[in-house]
């Protein structure tokens, strides 16, 4: 009578419409993943944790016990309402005659919801089963009354309804008409005609009369939130909610035209009791109405109760809900029951009726939006275990549902909806950063994992462009705790783009009884987290360093995604320290994490690999076409330090674009000194190293007109927008070494070229034989005399000789060059990397 008597017929139909829309969207959703798999206590909470995770499963389960404790005070003030009606004293007077005797003030309705809330505590103690016989006892009763009223509309005459109504001090008479079926009353009823709410003093509006109206529709839940009471929870949920849907909006929209045929405007708008004057037998009316009353009232207190005890079943709150796990020997919540009794009880303090209404509804609508987005995010998601025997839904009515509960939300109250979702919000950082990992599985997984596949589908090769080049990482690690800051001063040279930490173990799997590399991802994943670094791990097993290097530097990466540059630590006699146990990320607390990787090699022990192999582990790179960079002593680059102190200038990264050990090809524009020029140039563009500043050293000898060269190198830099400090260094003494040991004369422009395009294809150069050690050390001397001391250098890295016997020599010589220099990174380069284009 509410609903129609403001809004209309032709509204309440549409009210109606709406709101069974959303909830048989919802329904479809609630079937699809109630019949997907087992399903225990909890109902809608343990649907969506399941399904979306404990962040939202937490932040929805407590959502959806406040919605069900403020339903519950919602039915119990609603039949406090109807009991004052039927026997309260009426206003004006000062006492009762006939049977109504009850006393009408705010204390007195407070005294009887607390005693109908006993009333329901007691049973729900009892436990489901008493329950479920009670709402069974209800059911029959309420559709004994139901078929009562209906029977009424046709053989009631027409009469006048005295209503007596509160006016000042008193009250007043107005009444009020069944008219019976006329289609004059009819006409009259059709349209709307929002007035005060004789209850509140309010004037009711659209979005106030579907907010109370709503809760009517909102039971959809009672089944599914008793699913661990249920014998087969996957089989009753389905046909039990979806036969309770048809039938209530069967029964609502039937009574709506009734009510619309026979009643004029002044009964439905000033006596929501109406029903009780016009039925053929009034006490049974009332009964009915305090029956279905009750009812709702109680299932949505062992509804909260039952997600209250999931919540603290699942310990994502911890010691905060510890005492809700207790149940009596039954296996009943009895705590849990009790503590959503307590904040049953104090939402009845706020004794107003309308405001319940508009927060419950808003609960509701955004819990139904959650189980929808639930099932959306699982068909989305295309997992194969995904099978719910159920299949009358698809991914338009998920999305379908979601958007209506959304925009009616808002609709009821923007207020409401908006501090509703900031809560949400709130419980879901709180849940992220604080509630402990579930082995529940997280559907962002799977949802990720569906998109990546696409967009990686999507990443052609073909399409690359030097525009567009970002460093892909490989940086092989043979063991963490002496490369941990190796590992985090890569990853600032990554520049948002691939790193895969590399590793290679020694085994063979045919030996072995299982793979033994299952048993170290773990304590590589834990290393990545604790270390704070972007990056993806890829171990394997091969029968040496170099083969294992090859495997990884063939198969890491998928499609589109797959390194281009290959990382080392330098190889020289030097004994590893164990910087993982002084990392900032390790010293704080004590953690497990280091304790999963072996000690480091003693420094008179073995070394795994040999100064041939890892000289052909560059070798092999290179002829796959992959760029090369070998770091010394990185372990020693304090970045902290060295980036926050407050000394100036600013900290340094020195930069030598020439190859140092080939004087007679001194050039700056090829494609190996751009590409160690885009390194430098990433690294100081990392947020970490913008205080740095590049100084890019030019080699010059007398008569060589050194300011055209500079001018020319300033050009260059200008093109590739590249801002460094250019530094002159004369560099005759150094040279004079070289042709004093050299068996032939300068070669020309032409024959360099030459070789510079023979080196390109096949060929390997051999000059590691045409410099001394001398002119190797005098050049370690110019670089390291260089100041101030940067923070880090980038030297020149020469291709390693094509005789395999001049192995050992080339690597003496790169350990002579960099000797002493701090950190320091060797750089190769065989892809062009750099773009003056727009």
């Amino acid at each position: 009578g509410f609903v129609v008597g403001h809004a209309g017929l032709y509204q309440a139909l549409a009210m109606f419409a709406v709101a069974y829309f959303i909830i048989g969207m919802t329904v479809l959703s609630v079937c699809a993943i109630a019949t997907n798999g087992a399903l225990d206590a909890g109902g809608a909470y343990y649907m969506i944790s399941r399904a979306l995770g404990p962040e939202f499963g937490g932040s929805i389960g407590i959502m959806f016990f406040l919605a069900n404790v403020c339903g519950s005070a919602l039915y119990v003030l609603g039949l406090v309402e109807a009991v004052v009606d039927s026997f309260g004293i009426p206003p004006g007077q000062k006492a009762g005659t006939g049977v109504h005797v009850l006393p009408q003030s705010y204390w007195y309705e407070l005294l009887y919801g607390t005693v109908l809330l006993a009333l329901c505590l007691l049973v729900c103690l009892v436990g489901a089963s008493i329950y479920a016989k009670a709402t069974f006892l209800i059911f029959l009763i309420v559709a004994g009354v139901l078929g009562t009223v209906l029977v009424s509309f046709f053989t009631t005459r027409p009469i006048r309804v005295p209503i007596r109504l509160p006016h000042l001090n008193g009250s007043e008479i107005e009444n009020g008409s069944f008219t019976g079926f006329s289609l004059d009353t009819l006409q009259k009823n059709l349209g709307g005609d929002y007035a005060v709410d004789y209850t509140t003093g309010q004037k009711m509006s659209f979005s106030s009369v579907f907010a109370v109206m709503f809760n009517g529709c909102t039971g959809i839940m009672a089944g599914s939130n008793m699913s661990g009471d249920l014998k087969h929870p996957s089989y009753s949920i389905p046909r039990g909610t979806i036969s309770a849907v048809l039938f209530t909006y069967l029964v609502y929209n039937l009574l709506a035209f009734l009510m619309c045929a026979t009643c004029n405007r002044v009964l439905l708008q000033k006596d929501y009791g109406f029903l009780h004057d016009i039925s053929i037998f009034p006490p049974l009316v009332t009964v009915g109405i305090y029956a279905a009353t009750l009812s709702a009232a109680m299932s949505n207190l062992i509804g909260a109760s039952r997600i209250l005890y999931a919540l603290a079943r699942d310990d994502l709150f911890g010691r905060a809900l510890a005492l809700a796990k207790k149940t009596s020997a039954s296996g009943n919540p009895v705590m849990a029951v009790i503590l959503s009794w307590l904040v049953v009880q104090l939402v009845l303090f706020s004794g107003k009726l309308n405001t319940i209404a508009g927060v419950v509804t808003t609960f509701f609508l955004l819990v139904y939006a959650t189980v929808n987005l639930a099932c959306l995010a699982l068909e989305w998601a295309s997992a194969p275990n995904f099978r719910p025997t159920f299949r009358y839904f698809t991914w338009h009515t998920c999305l379908l549902g979601i958007a209506g509960c959304c925009v009616m939300m808002f609709l009821i109250s923007p207020v409401s909806a908006s501090a509703s979702l900031g809560f949400l919000l709130l419980l879901l950082l709180a849940l992220h950063y604080l509630s402990p990992s579930s082995t529940w599985g997280y559907i962002s997984q799977a949802l990720i994992f569906h998109q990546v596949r696409k967009y990686l589908l999507m990443l052609d090769v073909r399409k690359d462009h030097v525009k567009f080049w970002r460093p892909q990482m490989l940086l092989m690690v043979q063991n963490p705790r002496g490369s941990a800051r190796l590992i985090d001063f890569v990853n600032d040279l990554k520049k948002s783009g691939l790193y895969i930490l590399g590793h290679v173990e020694l085994q063979d799997l045919d030996t072995l009884p299982s793979d033994p590399l299952q048993s170290q991802q773990d304590s590589w994943l834990s290393l990545v987290d604790k270390l704070n670094v972007k990056a993806f791990v890829s171990l394997t097993l091969a029968p040496s360093v170099r083969h294992g290097v090859r495997q990884l530097l063939f198969t890491s990466g998928l499609g589109g995604m797959r390194p281009n540059t290959l990382v080392l630590g330098f190889y020289d006699d030097e004994a590893p320290q164990d910087g993982l146990a002084r990392h900032p990320a390790f010293t704080s607390t004590r953690e497990e994490v280091p304790l999963g990787f072996p000690p480091l090699r003693a420094l008179n022990s073995p070394k795994l690999l040999s100064a041939r192999e890892y000289v052909g582990i560059v070798a092999d790179a290179l002829k796959m076409l992959r760029n090369v960079l070998l770091a010394r002593q990185l372990e020693s680059l304090d970045k902290a330090w060295e980036l926050r102190r407050a000394a100036s200038p600013p900290p340094t990264i020195h930069v030598w674009p020439v190859n140092l050990l080939r004087p007679d090809s001194a050039r700056y524009a090829d494609t190996c000194s751009l590409f160690l020029l885009q390194m430098a140039c990433v690294l100081n563009m990392a947020r970490a190293w913008r205080r740095a500043r590049l100084r890019l050293f030019l080699c010059v000898e007398a008569g060589t007109m050194p300011h055209a060269q500079e001018e020319k190198l300033r050009q260059l830099l200008k093109d590739l927008r590249i801002q460094a400090q250019i530094q002159l260094v004369p560099w005759d003494a150094i040279t004079r070494l070289h042709w004093q040991t050299c068996r032939g004369p300068p070669r020309g422009p032409a024959e360099e070229e030459e070789e510079e395009e023979e080196e390109g294809v096949v060929n390997f150069p051999t000059n590691t034989t045409q410099v001394s050690d001398e002119y190797v050390c005098a050049a370690n001397k110019l670089v390291l005399e260089q100041s101030p001391a940067p923070a880090v250098r980038f030297l020149y890295l020469p291709r390693p000789p094509a005789d395999t016997s001049l192995y050992p020599l080339y690597l003496h010589q790169l350990e002579l060059l960099t000797r002493g220099l701090g950190p320091t990174v060797l750089v190769h380069g065989v892809s062009a990397v750099t773009s003056t284009q727009l």
